[in-house]
C-alpha cells in the first residue's frame, strides 16, 4: 500500500474543513467538496483539491469521509456519487446521523461495494483543528488498514466498537455522549441567564465552583462565550437542535424518557427562531429572554 492515500472529504463545514487540512498536512492527497462551494475554496491554500462535483472528489479515492448535516443529506450525496465510488473504497460516515439512519446507508455501501464505517467524531472546532478528535468507529476489519491511517491524521485516538457499521454501536455512543454535551451547554446558558437576571457577577459564580466537583472546562468555555458575547460557532444551534431530536428519537424507540433533552431541544428551537441558528450552541442563552433585547 502506498504511503499516500487519496481521501475525499464530502462536507467542509466546522469539522470537515479542519479534517481535510489535517489529512493534507499528513501527506495524503485530499479532495474536498461542499454543497456551498465558497466554503471549500479556502482549503486550496492547504494543498487540498477542491471540486465542484462530488463525484470528482470520490473517483479513485481510497477513502471517503462524509461530514454532512444529517442522514438524508448523506444519503442524497452518496447516491449521487455512487457510480464514481470504486469497489473496496473505505467509506467513513462521520456525520452525526443517529443509529436509525445507518441500515439504509450501509445498504447503499453494500450496493456499491464500499466498506462502510460508522465513524462519528468527538470534539469541538479547536480540537478538530488540532487533529485531536476522538473517533468512534465500527466497521469491517478489511477497512482498518486504510481507516486507521485516515483516523490517525484527524484524531488523537480511535475507539473501535465492533465490525458491523450498521449495528449502531458508534452512533449510539455518540448520541449518549452528546446528551451530556447538550446538558452542560444548557446548564451554562441558564446559569448565565439567571445570574444576569438576578444581578450576580458571573465571575463570582465561576469562582465559587473553582477547583471543586461542580467545576469543569466545558462550563467555563460556554460561560466565557456568553459573557464575552463571542458566539462564533464551534457547533451551531441548529446542528445541536438536530442532534437533540436524534437523541430523543433514539430514546423513544427504546422506551427511555429524556425530559432535559426535550426541554433543551425547545430552547435551541427558540434561540434559532430569534436568529441564532448559525451561532454557537451557547446561544441557548438567548432562549431565556423574550425577543432579542438581551443581545
Amino acid at each position: 500500500m502506498s504511503d499516500t492515500l487519496t481521501v475525499a472529504v464530502l462536507g467542509t463545514g466546522i469539522m470537515g474543513a479542519p479534517m481535510a487540512r489535517n489529512l493534507s498536512a499528513a501527506g495524503h492527497e485530499v479532495r474536498a467538496w461542499n454543497r456551498t462551494p465558497a466554503r471549500a475554496r479556502p482549503l486550496a491554500a492547504d494543498g487540498v483539491t477542491v471540486t465542484e462535483d462530488p463525484a470528482d472528489a470520490v473517483r479513485g479515492a481510497d477513502a471517503v469521509i462524509t461530514m454532512l448535516f444529517d442522514g438524508p443529506a448523506v444519503l442524497d450525496v452518496m447516491r449521487t456519487v455512487a457510480p464514481a465510488v470504486a469497489r473496496g473504497t473505505v467509506w467513513a460516515q462521520s456525520s452525526t446521523v443517529g443509529p436509525a439512519a445507518l441500515p439504509e446507508l450501509a445498504a447503499l455501501a453494500d450496493e456499491i461495494g464500499a466498506h462502510f464505517l460508522d465513524a462519528p467524531v468527538l470534539g469541538t472546532k479547536p480540537v478538530a483543528e488540532a487533529g485531536q478528535l476522538t473517533v468512534l468507529a465500527a466497521g469491517p476489519e478489511a477497512a482498518r488498514p486504510v481507516a486507521d491511517r485516515v483516523f490517525d491524521a484527524v484524531g488523537r485516538s480511535t475507539l473501535w466498537l465492533g465490525d458491523d457499521g450498521a449495528s449502531g454501536a458508534a452512533s449510539s455512543l455518540k448520541l449518549v455522549l452528546n446528551t451530556w454535551v447538550l446538558a452542560v451547554t444548557h446548564g451554562a446558558a441558564e446559569v448565565m441567564a439567571l445570574a444576569k437576571g438576578l444581578g450576580v457577577d458571573p465571575d463570582q459564580v465561576l469562582g465559587a465552583v473553582a477547583g471543586g466537583p461542580l467545576d469543569l472546562p466545558y462550563l467555563r468555555a460556554k460561560s466565557a462565550a456568553i459573557r464575552d458575547g463571542d458566539f462564533a460557532a464551534n457547533f451551531t444551534v441548529d446542528a445541536a437542535a438536530k442532534d437533540a431530536r436524534l437523541i430523543l428519537a433514539a430514546a423513544e424507540a427504546h422506551g427511555v424518557r429524556l425530559d432535559l433533552t426535550a426541554a433543551g431541544a425547545t430552547r435551541f428551537d427558540r434561540a434559532s427562531a430569534q436568529g441564532h441558528g448559525d451561532d454557537d450552541m451557547a446561544a441557548s442563552y438567548f432562549a431565556s429572554f423574550d425577543g432579542s433585547a438581551e443581545e
